[in-house]
């Protein structure tokens, strides 16, 4: 007697809250905020700030580890490349500062805090990707008849 399961797939669509992008809208604040905000409120403040932003974002990018629809694994994808690459940017604009005698031009001012507070998104995104990867070999998995 062969036993036959019945797999059951979720036709909904995924919720804006799973879909929306909070790691990239977290770096994207972080670098607004240092770029609007005067250097000496900010200098002040950065620990709070970022404390603000980072937590927030890592638990909320947590969320969509267990959810394995493509839509969500898809844009997740797209998003943490847009991350990258806006950290690529400001590292770029960084070390453009500060290899750049000319004073008379006027500069992007990226401070240490601002750097590693977006190193330490940039983590926090490699480890969403590895962890969704994992989901998706593990629902990858129930479908394989050798297991």
């Amino acid at each position: 007697m062969e036993k036959t399961e019945k797999i059951s797939i979720a036709t909904g669509k995924p919720s804006a809250f799973l879909l929306f992008p909070w790691g990239l809208l977290s770096i994207i604040i972080i670098l607004l905020l240092n770029i609007m905000l005067s250097d000496s409120w900010f200098g002040k403040n950065w620990s709070w700030i970022t404390l603000v932003l980072i937590i927030p974002a890592a638990i909320l990018e947590n969320f969509k580890i267990g959810y394995t629809t493509m839509q969500i694994m898809f844009l997740k994808v797209i998003y943490s490349l847009l991350s990258f690459l806006i950290i690529g940017i400001a590292f770029g604009a960084a070390i453009l500062n500060y290899f750049q005698k000319d004073q008379n031009i006027q500069k992007l001012k990226i401070p240490w805090y601002v750097l590693l507070a977006l190193v330490i998104m940039m983590f926090i995104d490699i480890a969403q990707l590895f962890s969704m990867l994992k989901a998706v070999r593990r629902s990858f998995m129930q479908f394989d008849p050798d297991s």
